[in-house]
C-alpha cells in the first residue's frame, strides 16, 4: 500500500479543487453554448422550410398559370371550331339546328319536340297515352 504525504495530499486537494471549479466555470459556459447551438439550429430549420413554403407556393403559381394558358388555348380552339361549323352550315341559325339534332341523337327520348315554322309545336301525346282495350 501506498502512503500519500503532504505534498500528495496537497496535489490531491490542488487536482479536486481545480476539476471542481474547472465544472463550476464549464456548466455554465456549456450551457450557453448548447443554446446558442440549438438557436441557430432552429433558425436554419426555419430558412429551410421558408424557402421550401417559397418554392412550393411559386410551383402552385406556375402551375395555374400553365393550366389558365392551357384552358385559353382550349377555348380559342373550340371557339375557331365552331365557327367553322357555323360558316359551313349556313351561320348561326344553320349552327343551333345542327346542335339540336346532335342533342336529340344524344338521347333516348320517345318524345322530340320539332319547332315548326309557325312556332307551334306538332302534339302527339295521343300517341303515347294509353289505349283502352276493346275485348269482343
Amino acid at each position: 500500500m501506498m502512503r500519500l504525504t503532504g505534498t500528495g495530499v496537497l496535489g490531491l486537494a490542488i487536482l479536486f479543487f481545480v476539476t471542481v471549479s474547472g465544472v463550476l466555470w464549464g456548466c455554465p459556459s456549456y450551457n450557453v453554448y448548447s443554446k446558442e447551438q440549438a438557436g441557430r439550429a432552429a433558425l436554419a430549420e426555419a430558412q429551410s422550410s421558408r424557402q421550401i413554403a417559397v418554392l412550393e407556393a411559386k410551383a402552385r403559381l406556375e402551375s395555374a398559370r400553365m393550366l389558365a394558358d392551357a384552358e385559353v388555348v382550349r377555348a380559342e380552339g373550340a371557339a375557331r371550331a365552331n365557327r367553322i361549323l357555323q360558316d359551313s352550315l349556313g351561320g348561326p341559325d344553320g349552327y343551333l339546328r345542327y346542335l339540336q339534332i346532335q342533342a336529340i341523337d344524344g338521347k333516348d327520348a320517345s318524345i322530340i319536340y320539332v319547332p315548326t315554322e309557325g312556332g307551334l309545336p306538332l302534339l302527339e301525346s295521343s300517341r303515347l297515352a294509353p289505349r283502352p282495350r276493346t275485348d269482343n
